[in-house]
């Protein structure tokens, strides 16, 4: 093992770690040791030994000094303005490269028009649309951050990230102003129409602009803005390994950093082409889609073909209509791909590249898949906001490939350094040892917006993120996530991770989808009960036995189920991550309520 210092300038927001001379390692995709000020869980420095992992591909140089817009369009609008960029899946509207940049130049200058000027947040709240491309790049030009919210929020989550993020407009929908009027009684809400502006791209209800008058501003009038690589962009919100929801601070450079770990380079980590079509059904108010799909084939100029809302009749039909060859998935889609008997009835034969993320998907779904679409490459990404967001990513997706594993979430992207550490000591692991995943590089969040206690939490005073997932790298390099840190069920101490019982129950014919949470015991502590989403086609006799059984012959002891409700469906996030506490929380409801007479 050779002992090496990094030489690469992270510039992020915290302290580098001390430097050590030694021997220089190039390009290692092993892990490396090195002698440094290793920061523990209470973040106090110890010297101890510290095991990097690198990516198998070399690191690139990236144009990190641009601003997000100009990194993303310039390549496409240099050599094919005039091919595919944006196309609207319900409409089958198509915008090309050159039609989106003048749009987007067209909002900048209407936004700058309003009084939005650099520094300044607008909120889109949208489901996928044009527009939503649209404002974000145009924001991006004046030097204006766009935070994205869940148009299905409520009205009291909508302004607790609007008055956090303290943006000064809202581009939505029409059917979600009323949201915005319907404010909770006695509540302090900025009024709409007074304090702030609110832009709808459809028929603007009373009090409203249409889209129309930022879209057919002058380009001409399009104020010179300086725009520093260490400028706000983007300003998701997430809720990190614990809390409530926090605004995070990602840069120009942030996004272009993490763009660039997948896309860029000789041989790039996820090979996109020109001629391809990258369906969007993800909803681009999540970090995943907006880096990962869209911001990603702008860069290499590939068509987005957008999708509003996932259902699976229309989402087959647009595949087969648009010959779409990429398409980023996250585990309830693949669910329905894999399991849906109106799969058989389309040609899927033009998706050469399927990429999952934001949640971890197990083997078998994975293989279940696979027997669908057995042209494809099949892999998954790894993911945190506040990692820009994108950690790891299989290799498989490569211009020139790497052999991969099921069940793998790829190797750490390039130009980062990636770490596991023990939760409990801080100390570093190396190979095959779970433990909390770190990540550290140019891509990750400057910080959570006036959060100075959470950001300290989150990334130490060597520029370590940390996860707060639990996973392990193998002799290959390759990362596998066992779990959340807080997800873990403690069974008389023995870890039992959700993510592996549930993958076992859905590969269960007679089960459509599954959750497994903690139930509080007197005796274990806690115990791994599951919410069963029977199949419609062949599950209506499952019983809890069966389903027990069925576990019970595939885990060790401790991971056996000790009780099955079953659910009409799991709750989950937009970006498909199970809702593990409403599940908790229903159990805890359960448990308080008196028995039955």
């Amino acid at each position: 093992m050779v002992s090496v210092a990094s030489s690469v300038d992270l510039e992020t927001t915290t302290p580098k770690p001390v430097e050590i001379s030694s021997s220089p390692k190039i390009n290692s995709a092993h892990e490396s040791t090195t002698t440094s000020p290793q920061t523990p869980t209470a973040h106090q420095t110890t010297t101890t030994t510290t095991h990097v992992f690198k990516s198998k591909l070399p690191d690139i140089p990236i144009s990190d000094h641009l601003p997000l817009h100009t990194y993303c369009l310039h390549h496409a609008l240099a050599h094919f303005p005039d091919r595919p960029c944006l196309i609207v899946g319900s409409t089958g509207l198509t915008y090309t490269f050159s039609q989106t940049h003048l749009i987007a130049q067209k909002i900048a200058a209407g936004l700058s028009s309003l009084g939005i000027k650099k520094g300044d947040v607008i909120m889109t709240l949208l489901q996928n649309c044009a527009e939503f491309v649209f404002a974000f790049l145009g924001a991006s030009m004046i030097g204006a951050v766009t935070t994205t919210a869940n148009p299905f929020y409520t009205a009291a989550e909508i302004f607790k990230q609007f008055n956090a993020s303290k943006a000064k407009l809202i581009i939505t929908q029409s059917q979600y102003v009323d949201k915005l009027r319907d404010v909770p009684a006695g509540e302090q809400y900025p009024k709409l129409g007074e304090d702030y502006t609110v832009i709808t791209v459809d028929d603007p209800p009373e009090k409203c602009l249409h889209f129309s008058v930022i879209s057919e501003a002058n380009e001409k009038e399009l104020p010179e803005v300086v725009i520093d690589a260490e400028d706000p962009v983007a300003l998701p919100f997430s809720s990190g390994t614990t809390g409530l929801p926090k605004g995070v601070i990602l840069t120009h450079k942030s996004l272009i950093t993490s763009v660039a770990q997948q896309v860029d380079g000789e041989n790039p980590n996820l090979y996109l082409k020109e001629e391809d079509v990258f369906l969007c059904v993800l909803p681009m108010f999540h970090i995943f889609s907006l880096n990962s799909v869209l911001l990603t084939s702008l860069r290499v100029g590939a068509a987005v073909l957008i999708m509003h809302k996932f259902e699976i009749g229309a989402l087959l039909e647009l595949i087969q209509r648009h010959r779409v060859s990429v398409a980023a998935v996250v585990p309830p889609l693949v669910l329905a791909l894999a399991k849906n008997p109106m799969v058989d009835k389309f040609d899927l034969s033009s998706i050469r590249m399927v990429l999952s993320g934001a949640a971890p998907l197990g083997k078998e779904l994975e293989e279940a898949l696979r027997s669908r679409i057995p042209q494809a490459i099949l892999g998954q990404g790894y993911g945190m906001t506040e990692a820009g967001p994108v950690l790891s990513m299989c290799l498989g997706f490569a211009k020139q490939p790497f052999p991969t594993k099921s069940g793998s979430c790829g190797c750490v992207v390039r130009n980062a350094e990636l770490k596991v550490i023990d939760p409990q000591t801080g100390s570093s692991l190396g190979y095959n040892q779970p433990g909390e995943i770190c990540i550290r590089g140019s891509q990750i969040m400057k910080g959570y917006l006036n959060d100075a206690e959470a950001t300290a939490r989150t990334v130490d005073v060597e520029g370590w993120l940390h996860t707060g997932d639990i996973g392990y790298v193998d002799d290959d390099d390759e990362i596998f996530i066992v779990d959340r840190v807080k997800e873990i069920i403690k069974f008389k101490g023995f870890q039992v991770p959700p993510a592996e019982l549930e993958s076992l129950l859905v590969s269960h014919t007679s089960i459509a989808d599954a959750a497994v949470v903690p139930q509080k015991d007197e005796v274990a502590g806690e115990v791994p009960v599951a919410f069963v989403v029977r199949s419609t086609t062949n599950g209506f006799e499952l019983t809890e036995e069966a389903v027990k059984e069925f576990i019970s012959k595939q885990v060790v002891f401790y991971k056996r189920l000790h009780k099955i409700y079953f659910v009409h469906a799991i709750p989950k996030s937009p970006s498909g991550k199970i809702l593990r506490k409403d599940l908790r929380a229903r159990l805890d409801a359960a448990a308080a309520s008196p028995p039955a007479s």
